[in-house]
């Protein structure tokens, strides 16, 4: 699973699974974009550990919410690196709580980000990999989007769009030879969830079949491999990644 002289860029690098999949691609050759929004010493940190472990990276700044900056985004990857061959839409948001309790502004957040995102960088990168032939689209996704969740409503909304967003291009992109997947993570071992306490975490595990939470390592060299050469003939796909649970 070589990707030396690939491009690639992950959105919302700067933290959790965005940083373990950067850090994967730059392990595997690739040049790697980080892009944050908002935490830049989150991202400075991902690059640094991608300089640490013999890779090759730079951070972009920007809010794929909005087309304007994902067009930007995608233009800078262009100029510095050549070309975008690999795209993984990882940045999103998450809001826990009642349905009946939500503002617009609140929903809105999250469809802009979780949906948007990835709709605004699809369409600023494919042209780039339509004219060569080649690309892959790696969206992630959550095991919410295939099951949905309770307290989680939008969140699993926007989740399921990602889904079908991901399995129409599929169709459209394949005779251009761009492949679009999905990787559905469940209960991931990151920052995001150190809200629960000891207790809490030890009951959630006994949810998960395998009786434990994934790492990013473990999202991180599926995305390997779905932008490299040995899964050349899968598109289409929403890998669940949960250890059971689902």
């Amino acid at each position: 699973m070589n990707l030396r002289g690939k491009a690639a860029l992950v959105t919302g690098s700067s933290g959790g699974i965005g940083k373990s999949i950067a850090l994967e691609l730059a392990k595997a050759g690739a040049a790697v974009a980080v892009n944050y929004n908002k935490n830049e010493q989150g991202a400075l940190e991902t690059l640094r550990l991608i300089k640490d472990n013999g890779g090759y990276g730079i951070i972009i700044k920007g809010d794929v919410s909005r087309y304007n900056e994902a067009r930007d985004i995608i233009c800078e990857i262009v100029k510095r690196f050549g070309s975008i061959d690999i795209l993984v839409n990882n940045a999103g948001i998450s809001k826990v709580g009642l349905f009946m309790d939500m503002s617009e502004e609140e929903w809105s957040s999250l469809i802009d980000t979780n949906l948007k995102g990835v709709i605004n960088c699809s369409h600023c990168a494919v042209k780039y990999m339509i004219a060569k032939k080649h690309g892959s689209i790696i969206n992630i996704s959550s095991i919410w989007g295939n099951a949905g969740a309770s307290c989680e409503v939008i969140y699993s909304a926007t989740k399921g769009a990602v889904n079908s967003f991901t399995k129409a291009l599929a169709k459209e992109l394949a005779a251009s030879n761009v492949r679009v997947n999905a990787i559905a993570p469940g209960v991931i071992d990151t920052e995001m969830n150190n809200h629960l306490s000891n207790e809490e975490k030890e009951s959630l595990k006994l949810e998960i079949p395998m009786m434990k939470f994934g790492s990013g390592e473990d999202i991180g060299r599926l995305a390997v491999f779905l932008a490299s050469d040995a899964s050349k003939y899968i598109t289409g796909q929403v890998i669940t990644v949960d250890g059971g649970m689902i």
